[in-house]
């Protein structure tokens, strides 16, 4: 069904809260960098980044961009904290984020 390189953007998987994220972005002519995009494709895909499985289908994009699922994975993963931030003091640096990634009404 696969050969080997076909890489992880050709695999049929289920579609995630991630796939659907990064349709949504993808679909509005996001700006960020193909990295964060891919990152936020792939950065669940658990048996691949962190077991080693799949790694047989894997091309080199997959292998150059691996490294920003892992981190956007520590970002996601281990970053839960306790304390509710203060939305009004960060919604100024998040906003200029979205602003310049993502302009515009995005269609969900």
């Amino acid at each position: 069904m696969y050969t080997a390189g076909c890489g992880l953007e050709n695999l049929k998987m289920c579609w995630s809260h991630d796939e659907y994220m990064y349709q949504v972005l993808i679909n509005h002519g996001s700006k960020l960098p193909d990295d964060a995009l891919y990152a936020i494709r792939f950065h669940s895909f658990y048996p691949y980044h962190s077991h080693g499985a799949y790694k047989q289908f894997a091309n080199d994009k997959d292998k150059q961009l691996l490294d920003a699922v892992l981190m956007m994975n520590a970002c996601d993963l281990y970053s839960k904290n306790d304390e509710k931030p203060d939305i009004e003091q960060l919604k100024p640096y998040y906003q200029s984020l979205i602003d310049k990634y993502i302009p515009g009404d995005v269609a969900w």
